[in-house]
């Protein structure tokens, strides 16, 4: 009976002990419903637990942002990039979130990509990035899940021209079809909200280099160019030209959307890209990545053009 007595009291020290170390977590779980905005940890103080794996730090489900109309961005001063030390956390390379693995460039020096932009709002607002800086969703920043941190990029709407400077300093959005995250401030600035997605190109600033090095920023329009951008799923890119049309031939006899074979030089050498599209938005391209994934196939890359 004593036995038993003590070691019902040690399992309850064991429990006031564990509650009494509990930390709260970077981009907590919980899903905030439209309208309304998540509690913001500047006042009550927010932890980030950095022995949590990346991948548990990443996962998330629901967002929402602020009450009524959006805020005018118009005299918001964007970043003014410098050279910065790197961030003690989010750098780790590589690293695995949901499955995948990604491997974080040394530099943004190049990096140019095209793809779906989303944004993140008030879920997250007074929350630690990845960085373990404060994320404020009123400032021109962003996530991604290759630059390192802190970095600074260009993203440019590509269906109408307008872009921002960000300040990269979180990682994300882990969602595959997806190239970077904005700010919801950055969002309203070109575009992007209230929509949620857009087509944007994302090209990296290298602070370090002489300031004639670095391409003039793009002129700040609002008419839509002359070509549209049209998005297409790349479901893979083949040295042999029957590898490519064994899978072009699934994937019509699937009908999701036309598909094409094309030839591109990668690294010297001529490689058959499979493509289906072009596809009329991003739902769609969600919608028909998932189906073709079900299919057994590689879950295809977005490309725009």
């Amino acid at each position: 009976m004593k036995t038993l007595r003590r070691l019902s009291l040690l399992l309850a020290i064991t429990l006031v002990l564990a509650g009494c170390g509990g930390h709260r977590s970077t981009r907590p779980s919980y899903a905030s419903s439209r309208g309304g905005s998540s509690s913001s940890g500047s006042s009550g103080g927010v932890y980030d637990d950095t022995s949590k794996s990346q991948g548990s730090r990443y996962r998330d489900s629901s967002d929402s942002i602020p009450d009524g109309p959006p805020p005018d961005v118009s005299n918001l001063p964007e970043p003014v990039p410098k050279v910065e030390p790197r961030s003690l956390y989010g750098n780790k390379t590589p690293y695995s979130v949901l499955g995948r693995t990604y491997t974080v460039l040394s530099t943004a020096r190049g990096y140019d990509e095209r793809g779906i932009a989303s944004f993140y709002g008030s879920k997250f607002h007074g929350y630690k990035t990845s960085s373990l800086e404060d994320y404020d969703m009123y400032k021109f920043t962003a996530a991604s899940k290759v630059l390192p941190l802190p970095s600074y990029a260009r993203v440019t709407n590509l269906q109408n021209g307008k872009s921002v400077i960000v300040r990269v300093n979180d990682r994300g959005p882990f969602h595959e079809d997806r190239v970077i995250d904005l700010s919801y401030a950055a969002a309203v600035k070109i575009g992007i909200w209230p929509k949620g997605t857009g087509l944007v190109e994302v090209q990296g600033i290298d602070p370090s280099a002489p300031p004639q090095e670095e391409a003039p920023p793009p002129p700040l329009v609002s008419a839509t160019p002359a070509h549209a951008p049209s998005i297409y799923l790349q479901v893979g890119a083949f040295s042999d030209p029957a590898n490519a049309e064994r899978v072009a031939a699934q994937l019509r006899v699937a009908n999701f959307a036309p598909v094409q074979v094309s030839d591109a030089t990668i690294g010297g050498r001529i490689v058959h890209r499979v493509r289906v599209g072009p596809l009329s938005d991003v739902d769609s391209a969600d919608q028909v990545s998932a189906k073709i994934e079900q299919m057994g196939l590689p879950q295809p890359q977005v490309a725009v053009d």
